[in-house]
């Protein structure tokens, strides 16, 4: 059985269609269809049929489709373990927030790349609370996000990579030098507050009894910050350097203490077989956000 057409099989199902698992593996459907054929001889059933306008999995193929994933899942660990080197083989699977890949990322990949160029790393972009589930499920190697508000499980391993303190995000060309008053007198564009960050504002709030005046409710910080420099509002956001501060965009006020923090951690499977990449990349990324810290003091 040739792997690559278990691959084929696996992705056809988890996308559907035969034409987006063709784009995705970079081959004609006819070729994506002669792996399908090919490996239903193989097992000696059916495993997709089409069903409208898309492909299902048969019985058989909803039947084998776990193990097909182990099965696979196995071959990557068998070839990461095949290595010469120190460390493992790769690729690293890595998931980051979009606001960790704007502002994190960048120089602990260069720094990755200059020590080991042979290693390549996969990136996959998502929500805190959705790559959490995937590195907990072993989907990924590792992955960079908001540190939830409880303790992780004994098998994943973490380092907080950087806290983050809520500050008043205004126009540039606004006082927010007393910035409870900006809060009380301001349209406030509120941290979407089914997110951490959005709870830490909301309870920070709450706790001086302000009630800001609602404009808006939203996810994404970059997003609130380009509304916030085009007038709509004020707010309060996690200091994640990536913000456009100046004329045009934003400025970033303190504000009175206790003021809460959000923490950004790596996660990681502690007894997978990349792991140790997992924590060199943690290590190479602490010490490149220990160096730019230290570069803005």
């Amino acid at each position: 059985m040739d792997l690559r057409f278990l691959q084929t099989f696996v992705n056809v199902v988890k996308l559907g269609s035969i034409a987006e698992a063709a784009r995705f593996e970079d081959l004609t459907p006819a070729s994506v269809q002669q792996r399908l054929r090919a490996l239903d001889a193989s097992v000696g059933s059916q495993l997709v049929k089409r069903t409208g306008r898309t492909v299902q999995p048969t019985v058989a193929g909803r039947r084998i489709l776990g193990q097909a994933q182990k099965l696979l899942d196995g071959a990557r660990d068998l070839r990461s373990m095949a290595s010469d080197n120190e460390l493992p083989a790769g690729p690293l699977h890595l998931g980051a927030t979009p606001t960790a890949l704007t502002s994190m990322v960048g120089g602990a990949l260069k720094r990755w790349f200059s020590l080991y160029p042979d290693i390549e790393i996969y990136i996959e972009p998502g929500s805190s609370k959705g790559l959490y589930t995937r590195v907990q499920d072993g989907a990924l190697d590792a992955a960079i996000l908001v540190h939830p508000q409880f303790d992780i499980p004994k098998h994943m391993e973490q380092r907080i990579i950087r806290q983050e303190p809520l500050m008043l995000v205004t126009p540039a060309g606004l006082d927010g030098t007393d910035p409870l008053d900006t809060l009380k007198t301001q349209p406030y564009i509120c941290y979407d507050r089914s997110v951490l960050g959005g709870r830490l504002a909301d309870d920070y709030l709450r706790g001086l009894q302000i009630r800001p005046r609602i404009r808006l409710e939203l996810d994404g910080i970059d997003a609130i910050g380009k509304l916030v420099s085009e007038g709509l509002g004020v707010s309060l956001l996690p200091s994640t350097n990536t913000l456009r501060l100046g004329p045009g965009g934003v400025s970033l006020w303190p504000l009175p203490p206790p003021v809460p923090r959000r923490h950004v951690a790596i996660l990681w499977g502690r007894g997978g077989v990349r792991a140790p990449l997992a924590q060199t990349f943690a290590q190479l990324l602490a010490e490149t956000q220990e160096a730019a810290r230290n570069g803005h003091s």
